[in-house]
C-alpha cells in the first residue's frame, strides 16, 4: 500500500495532551495523513496552565528535522512553539530550504496566558520565520505582540492582515475567535480575501484550538488542496472539535480531535 501524505510538526510537547505536538499528531491522524514530529521544547502543562518549559538544544532540533526530511520527506510542515530566537532562526532556515508548504502558527502565549516565546525572539519571528511561511495563522493576541495592531472589532481584521503580510508570508489567516459574536477569520494574500464564519459554541473547553487549526491546514495542503480550500476544510474540522470539547482536570479542557472519526465522517 502507498503511504499517506506526510506532514511534519515542529513544536513543543504538551504533557496534558491538549495542545502542541500531541494535538498536532492527533489532528493529522484524524485527517488521514502521516504525522511526524520535531520536538522543540518540553512543557509541564495541564488544564490549569504551564508549570514549566525547557527548550531543546538547537543541534537536537536540527538533527530531528534533517532525520525526517532527508529520509522520509514531507508534503507540508507546521510550526508551533519555538521558544527562543536561536530556535526560530534555525527552523526558519530549515523550512525555507524545504520544498513543501509551511504553516506558521506564531505561538507566543498559551491559552492560560503563559509565555511560550522569549521576548528576544519576536524580531526573529518577524524577519526570519514569517518570510519563510506559506501561511501564518496568528490570533489577535499574537497580532498585537508581533505587529502592534490591536483588533477590537471585525472591521480591524483587514488592518491586522496587512500588518502581518508586511513581514513576508504569502498568506495570512487572522483568527478572530476572541471577538464577540460568530467566530470570524480573515484569510488573504493581499489581493484576494476569504471571510470564514462559524457559529460560536458555548463551550469553554478550547485548549489546543490554534495548534489544531494549523495542523489541519497543513494536513489539507499535504493532500494537494489550495490554501483557501485547506483553510476552509480545516475550519470546519476545528469548529466540530470545539463543539465536542470536553472537561479534563480542573481548568480548560481540550477540543476533541477525534470527533469526526467517532461520527464516521471521513475528511477529503
Amino acid at each position: 500500500m502507498s503511504a499517506p501524505p506526510r506532514v511534519l510538526t515542529v513544536a513543543g510537547s504538551d504533557s496534558g495532551g491538549g495542545a502542541g505536538i500531541q494535538a498536532d499528531l492527533k489532528t493529522m491522524l484524524a485527517l488521514g495523513v502521516h504525522g511526524m514530529s520535531v520536538v522543540t521544547a518540553v512543557t509541564a502543562q495541564n488544564s490549569l496552565g504551564v508549570q514549566g518549559a525547557w527548550e531543546l538544544p538547537v543541534e537536537a532540533v536540527r538533527a530531528q528535522y534533517r532525520s525526517v526530511v532527508d529520509d522520509i520527506g514531507v508534503q507540508a510542515v507546521k510550526t508551533g512553539m519555538l521558544a527562543s530566537a536561536e530556535l526560530v532562526g534555525t527552523i526558519a532556515e530549515l523550512i525555507a530550504a524545504t520544498d513543501a508548504p509551511a504553516v506558521v502558527d506564531p505561538v507566543g502565549i498559551s491559552k492560560h496566558g503563559d509565555s511560550l516565546l522569549a521576548a528576544s525572539a519576536l524580531d526573529s519571528v518577524r524577519t526570519k520565520l514569517l518570510p519563510a511561511a506559506t501561511l501564518a495563522t496568528p490570533n489577535l493576541d499574537e497580532v498585537a505582540q508581533l505587529a502592534g495592531v490591536h483588533v477590537g472589532s471585525e472591521s480591524d481584521l483587514r488592518e491586522a492582515a496587512e500588518a502581518v503580510l508586511s513581514y513576508g508570508p504569502r498568506w495570512v489567516l487572522i483568527k478572530g475567535g476572541h471577538l464577540p459574536g460568530d467566530a470570524v477569520d480573515l484569510l488573504t494574500d493581499g489581493t484576494e480575501e476569504h471571510w470564514l464564519r462559524a457559529p460560536r459554541h458555548d463551550n469553554r473547553h478550547t485548549h489546543g484550538t490554534g495548534c489544531t487549526l494549523a495542523s489541519a491546514i497543513a494536513s489539507q495542503l499535504a493532500k494537494g488542496q489550495s490554501v483557501p480550500q485547506a483553510v476552509t476544510a480545516a475550519k470546519e474540522y476545528v469548529t466540530g472539535a470545539i463543539a465536542a470539547g470536553f472537561a479534563l482536570g480542573g481548568g480548560i479542557g481540550p477540543v476533541d480531535h477525534g470527533w469526526a472519526l467517532r461520527r464516521g465522517i471521513r475528511s477529503a
